[in-house]
């Protein structure tokens, strides 16, 4: 089902409410403004298989700017709200959109991107323009409208050729340029979703009377994906603008929330409110909180089953569609540190020869592909993550598995410190040092080194309150020192005041690492 069966079923039902102001819109309202902004994008000359993106925070335009793509048949491109214009303007240039949405907010970047984009020739603006001093020039081959007013000259039924639609998204370009993640579309109506969405609808249960509580970044693709599930069962989704510890407490208790996934940046924030606060919130109503994106922390996810209760569950799977894996608490318990039995696809755990490694030995992971993809308008790319053969698809993942066939990872292959001839893969530090109760964030890689080509560096981000300094270095290095082999260890550990951390979760290790490197020939990370 999706949202236009659902708005004659129960049109009141709240199809989503914003966390902030409790704004409620319902299923009817929802159904109307779907169809009136994809009777605005056929208006405009985009046909099925056509690109448009949003460029904005969460807000309560946001599902209906997505829900029109897919049920007009397009690709619809969520793009990162924290980017530069020069970083926008390459994902609209790379997506071949014809179309940009964005808010108030972030007109000023939108519009400086838009200048070196020929091909959007549209850009709504949620929330409007008016009132919005010292903004660049409209360029000459774009119109600027304002969002409502635009959708308003539309028909509320819907557009006489539906079909389904699905999200281009783009990976968070830790490592380098963001790629565009391209799967075919069937000619399908929007009622028939794709058969990812049907597996991950049994796999955590999703029901109509479901409530599904969001704290991430609608445009990353976990988010995508959890909250296309809850409307389309006729759910109501609960939308955090920003993360909150405590706020996201309340929040379960306010609506009774069942359904929800979190990062693991988000458990480590809550465990480490006070007792008093963390007791003070009713949670007997979730039912099933999914967790992936980043590395867990073994500790730190213990203590989230200690204090939650075994409905925790945990995926691994690339955006791409690879393959993917998932555990839930008990089997996690038994396997402590698993992503879980492969489910989806077929798992290759390779050397650098692209030789099967023996059980628990690290290698790269390569999928038979569960889900095909192109890296969109990037060939070159697309051939690098395949095998000689065409057989086999990677994201660069390190991991391995174990004799009951649970997989484990240790890293990204991008990320390994090479420290006199010895390979070593910093998650496992990073991991650590999260548990210290002086930590907030943190950050582990390799640094140049005269005698040993690199050696550990630990960046860290301190709690409140906490001194930074020479002797918390040392208290550090020692506590890691105690529980990891010393070659795993950080020699040296420097602070900042804000880990360079995607609300997504991933680290962005690449502009930690370049300050490090310059005038040594540059990192591997490229």
């Amino acid at each position: 089902m999706y949202a236009g069966q659902h708005a004659r079923t129960h049109p009141d039902r709240p199809a989503f409410i914003m966390a902030s102001t409790g704004a409620q819109t319902s299923y009817a309202e929802f159904d109307a403004r779907t169809n009136r902004l994809a009777h605005l994008l056929r208006a405009h000359g985009l046909a099925r298989l056509d690109h448009y993106a949003i460029f904005m925070e969460n807000n309560e335009r946001y599902l209906e700017s997505c829900g029109a793509g897919e049920r007009s048949g397009l690709y619809c491109t969520c793009v990162n709200s924290y980017l530069t214009p020069d970083e926008l303007a390459y994902i609209l240039v790379n997506s071949e959109s014809k179309v940009l949405i964005t808010s108030r907010g972030k007109l000023e970047v939108a519009l400086r991107a838009i200048a070196q984009c020929p091909r959007v020739t549209l850009c709504l603006v949620v929330g409007g323009t008016d009132g919005l001093p010292g903004l660049p020039a409209v360029p000459a081959h774009c119109r600027v409208a304002d969002y409502a007013g635009a959708i308003a000259a539309f028909p509320d039924t819907p557009i006489a050729d539906e079909a389904l639609g699905t999200p281009m998204l783009y990976s968070s370009g830790t490592t380098g340029r963001p790629k565009g993640i391209l799967r075919p579309l069937p000619e399908n109506p929007p009622s028939e979703p794709l058969p990812l969405f049907r597996f991950l609808d049994k796999l955590w249960h999703y029901r109509p009377d479901m409530v599904y509580l969001s704290p991430a970044p609608l445009y990353h693709s976990a988010p995508q994906a959890a909250v296309s599930l809850t409307i389309r069962n006729g759910g109501t989704v609960v939308i955090m603008e920003h993360f909150d510890p405590e706020q996201y407490l309340a929040l379960v208790e306010r609506y009774k929330v069942s359904h929800t996934q979190l990062v693991p940046t988000m458990f480590s924030r809550m465990l480490k409110l006070p007792e008093a606060v963390r007791t003070r919130y009713d949670l007997s109503s979730l039912e099933i909180a999914v967790h992936a994106a980043a590395p867990c922390p073994a500790q730190v996810k213990a203590q989230m089953i200690d204090w939650w209760g075994p409905i925790i569950h945990e995926y691994y799977g690339a955006t791409e569609g690879l393959g993917f894996t998932a555990c839930d608490s008990a089997e996690w318990l038994a396997h402590r540190g698993t992503v879980g039995r492969v489910l989806l696809g077929d798992l290759h755990v390779l050397d650098e020869s692209m030789q099967p490694v023996p059980k628990g030995q690290p290698g790269e992971l390569w999928f038979k592909t569960a889900s095909p993809f192109v890296y969109f308008n990037d060939p070159e790319r697309t051939q690098q993550s395949r095998s000689a053969d065409g057989t086999m698809s990677t994201v660069g993942d390190v991991g391995y598995v174990d004799d009951d066939g649970f997989l484990y990872l240790t890293d990204r292959s991008t990320f390994m410190i090479i420290s006199g001839g010895v390979n070593i893969y910093p998650q496992e530090c990073e991991n650590l040092l999260i548990t210290h109760p002086s930590v907030a964030d943190a950050a582990v890689f390799g640094v140049p080194n005269e005698d040993l080509g690199e050696e550990v560096k630990a960046v860290v981000q301190v709690m409140p309150g906490v001194a930074a300094g020479p002797a918390l270095e040392a208290e550090l290095i020692a506590f890691c020192r105690a529980q990891l082999a010393s070659m795993k260890c950080p020699r040296s550990v420097d602070f900042i005041d804000a880990m360079p951390r995607l609300p997504t979760g991933k680290l962005y290790k690449k502009p930690l690492r370049e300050k490090y490197w310059a005038g040594h020939g540059g990192s591997r990370i490229v």
